[in-house]
């Protein structure tokens, strides 16, 4: 396909209202602070985004609202992964509808399915869409993995472009790319601190959850490094690694959300049973962020 993931890609939070409800007007500001910053596409309802809280209708509005506020001035992706193949193809329908350039689809969570399962359930869903399929690895989260040997088989689907790999193994990073280095298939870090090294190896961006809070530097990353600065891409990733590395101050995704409150850029909380943090923890962010420079 013409289309060709790459850049830094945020995976948007959901801004949400006290009562759990999606903030529009705060998604419309924060597609503008993300544009801004320097982004080269956008990413909403995925991992960061909450999805696995939002109704099919919830999905529809927030990307409805992204694409609006966006205006075509950098791709959109939908995050349309589901436990079962038919669930995937329904939200696919909502993406078509809402005009976005490009899916992504995470793996199968809850259930154990083998690698041929996996290649057939995805392979279905390409068939299904004229959509960009970028897959999704998170093995974290999922308990599920695409091996390199059924990425390299997906690769040969004309639809499908790539694969983001939140595994945090490098090895496995290093294998997508190459095992498929001579398809027009693409590999994205999904790991915020692996982002300079997977540019080095050969992948072409990121989809990255810091990019809410630091969407300037993590774009320096990528940008810097296709231009030619390698120290200065370097530079980047070092200065971006704090705030990642953060995130285990709380329940994902509430540093996230902390972080931007702290920025002054609303988010709200987080969907139950995530909770706030506790003062401490907050203090603990607030330096970092200090020493990040993002905050005067």
């Amino acid at each position: 396909m013409s289309f060709t993931p790459k850049g830094v890609i945020p995976a948007m939070i959901t801004p949400l209202t006290e009562d759990e409800k999606v903030n529009e007007n705060a998604l419309r500001k924060l597609v503008g602070f993300l544009i801004e910053g320097g982004s080269h596409a956008l990413f909403p309802v995925g991992t960061t985004g909450e999805f696995y809280g939002l109704s099919p209708d919830e999905k529809r509005r927030i990307v409805e609202v992204t694409v609006d506020e966006t205006a075509g001035r950098v791709p959109v992706y939908m995050g349309t992964g589901g436990i079962t193949t038919k669930e995937v193809i329904g939200l696919n329908r909502i993406a078509e509808d809402c005009g976005v350039d490009a899916v992504s689809v995470l793996t199968p969570m809850f259930i154990s399915v083998n690698q041929q399962e996996l290649y057939e359930h995805y392979r279905v869903i390409a068939s299904e869409t004229k959509l960009p399929v970028l897959l999704y690895n998170n093995l974290p989260k999922t308990g599920i993995t695409i091996t390199p040997e059924t990425a390299e088989r997906l690769a040969e689907i004309e639809n499908i472009v790539g694969i983001k790999d939140s595994s945090g193994d490098f090895t496995l990073t290093g294998e997508y790319i190459r095992r498929t280095r001579d398809k027009d298939f693409v590999v994205l870090a999904g790991r915020d601190t692996l982002i300079h090294a997977c540019l080095c190896y050969g992948g072409a961006g990121s989809i990255a959850a810091c990019a809410n809070v630091a969407p300037r530097i993590v774009a320096d990353i990528y940008d810097k490094y296709v231009g030619g600065d390698i120290q200065g891409s370097l530079g980047a990733q070092f200065r971006l690694a704090p705030l990642r590395l953060a995130f285990a101050l709380g329940s994902f995704p509430t540093v996230i959300k902390e972080s931007l409150e702290l920025l002054g850029i609303e988010a709200g909380p987080c969907m139950s049973p995530v909770g706030k943090m506790t003062e401490a923890e907050k203090a603990k962010l607030k330096d970092v962020l200090s020493k990040m420079r993002l905050l005067s």
